[in-house]
């Protein structure tokens, strides 16, 4: 069904939502952007206050900077005079004060675990927390540790879990023939998928994480001999088994896989893992509307990566000598027709839909980009799981701007693959109809599709709009965001700027839908 929809929001300078967990921007103050913060870090200011000189910090010592005109933090044993940064810092001064005078990791991690702070705060580095003596046990030996030890096909113990876990936890091996070596990852898990096997083969570097709900299972090992670019990944998903394939470059017999990183052979936390970045090629970029461009990255030959559904990529670029960092949702490359089969990607490209800001220092950045140029990406991130969608008859989704993107690959899973799904309706807010992304394509959708609903809300439509106008409000949302039955099991999604995600999750909550059924995503 097709239909011209109500209120809608502006989205002034919103970069896509793609998250769960994220803080509201508050405005800065004129001549304090990104652009201005990276100038005062290269102007040769001491941003310190120490004259050049780096300090061991102690917990006390720490502890008495902790106002806003001498505030210190730590971040991962590193301290850091954020007093200078707080009027640049986008979500504002409260959040940084949070952690004034103590140890901000957890709340860093929390909030901002994808943002290069060593990048950005260098030029505030006070120095190392002072460490405290730790006496070591007189049984343990002098030799290798273990962990350090070359492989040689015996898998060694993992850490990262209790001893009661073991058992439980995944495990590797490795056998060779003349011309492969076979990694083999004993995952333990069942429904194990192509989504959660990421790998990363370049120059003799072999890194391979496999992805168990919030825990992440590394092997990474730096290869004994070189091996083509060539990867294959094999899974077998009832008994969660995945086998890396590589391909020898010379048929010489291996006497040890290779020497393994610090990382190697644990299962951890993915928030403690920390972002993987690898380059990618631009390989075209394709004008959506007059200010948003669609670009297309490919990856790495030797890289296996899939984004599922609901997450996004953050990607790495260096402006004026800093390494900006921002969060992105792939998109597909059009919306497919056709949904009787699962769409089939290729796997190697990865498409993203970016507004491009006239005074955006990351977009502006982006769009200069020349087609073959590299850029980095992160893995995946994000809490959406697809059994949210599995369960639900009726799925509404509320896209603000760009906000749209994660709905993209959200409305072709729930229309190819939900068997219970009955309507899937659209809501997408914008200012203008030139705002509109892939109009056409959902126009088309609608008519082919009689599942599929789609509402365009203007907030400044011109005179000769038809349809609906306005912004998001709690009218708007009982006209459009119904249960067709009492009892019908619903999933609610939302994205765009956060005072449309904030405000829209709200006014849900009022109209009687509850937590389980809303999911926000932001960034």
């Amino acid at each position: 069904m097709l239909n011209a929809p109500p209120s809608a929001f502006p989205a002034p300078g919103s970069q896509q939502r793609a998250a769960a967990g994220a803080r509201s921007k508050v405005p800065l103050k004129p001549g304090r952007s990104l652009m201005d913060w990276i100038r005062l870090t290269k102007s040769g200011k001491d941003l310190t206050g120490l004259k050049g000189r780096l300090l061991e910090v102690t917990e006390d010592e720490l502890s008495k900077h902790n106002k806003k005109e001498d505030c210190w933090i730590c971040i991962r044993g590193f301290v850091y005079n954020v007093t200078p940064y707080m009027e640049y810092h986008p979500g504002g001064e409260d959040e940084l004060m949070k952690a004034a005078g103590t140890d901000g990791t957890d709340l860093f991690d929390q909030v901002h675990r994808w943002v290069n702070y060593e990048s950005m705060l260098k030029e505030c580095l006070v120095g190392r927390m002072a460490v405290k003596p730790i006496a070591v046990p007189k049984e343990i030996s002098s030799a290798v540790p273990e962990d350090k030890k070359q492989l040689n096909g015996v898998r060694p113990e993992k850490k990262g879990l209790a001893s009661s876990a073991k058992d439980l936890s995944p495990s590797y091996d490795w056998f060779q023939t003349d011309s492969s070596i076979t990694i083999v990852i004993y995952t333990k898990q069942k429904d194990m998928n192509a989504d959660l096997v990421i790998v990363d083969c370049q120059d003799k570097q072999l890194r391979g994480e496999i992805i168990m709900d919030d825990h992440s299972y590394l092997v990474e090992v730096d290869l004994d001999h070189a091996v083509s670019e060539d990867v294959a990944v094999n899974i077998s998903e009832k008994v969660g088994k995945v086998e890396i394939i590589l391909k020898k470059k010379d048929n010489v017999h291996w006497k040890n896989l290779g020497q393994p990183s610090e990382d190697h052979n644990t299962c951890i936390k993915r928030t403690d893992r920390g972002l993987f970045y690898r380059k990618c090629k631009l390989v075209s970029k394709t004008e959506v509307t007059h200010d948003t461009k669609l670009f297309c990255l490919m990856l790495p030959k030797g890289t296996h990566l899939r984004v599922p559904t609901g997450q996004h990529v953050y990607l790495k670029h260096i402006i004026a000598g800093t390494e900006v960092v921002k969060p992105y949702t792939p998109v597909l490359p059009f919306l497919p027709l056709d949904f009787q089969e699962p769409s089939c990607h290729d796997g190697v490209h990865i498409y993203l839909m970016i507004k491009i800001y006239s005074h955006g220092l990351f977009t502006q950045a982006l769009d200069h980009l020349q087609i073959g140029d590299y850029i980095s990406v992160s893995n995946p991130e994000g809490n959406f799981k697809k059994s949210q969608v599995q369960t639900s008859e009726e799925i509404h989704l509320l896209a603000g701007g760009t906000g749209f993107t994660p709905m993209v690959k959200l409305l072709n899973f729930a229309l190819t693959e939900v068997s219970c799904l009955k309507t899937v309706k659209l809501i997408f807010f914008n200012k203008t109809e030139d705002d509109i992304l892939w109009r056409n394509q959902l126009e088309q959708l609608a008519l082919k599709d009689g599942r599929f609903e789609v509402q365009f809300i203007l907030s400044q439509p011109s005179k000769d709009w038809v349809g609906k106008h306005g912004k998001i409000s709690p009218s708007l949302l009982s006209e459009f965001v119904k249960r067709s039955r009492r009892d019908s099991k619903v999933l609610v999604c939302i994205c765009g700027p956060a005072p449309f995600t904030e405000q829209g999750v709200q006014y849900l909550k009022d109209l009687g839908y509850s937590q389980e059924e809303i999911h926000a995503f932001t960034a």
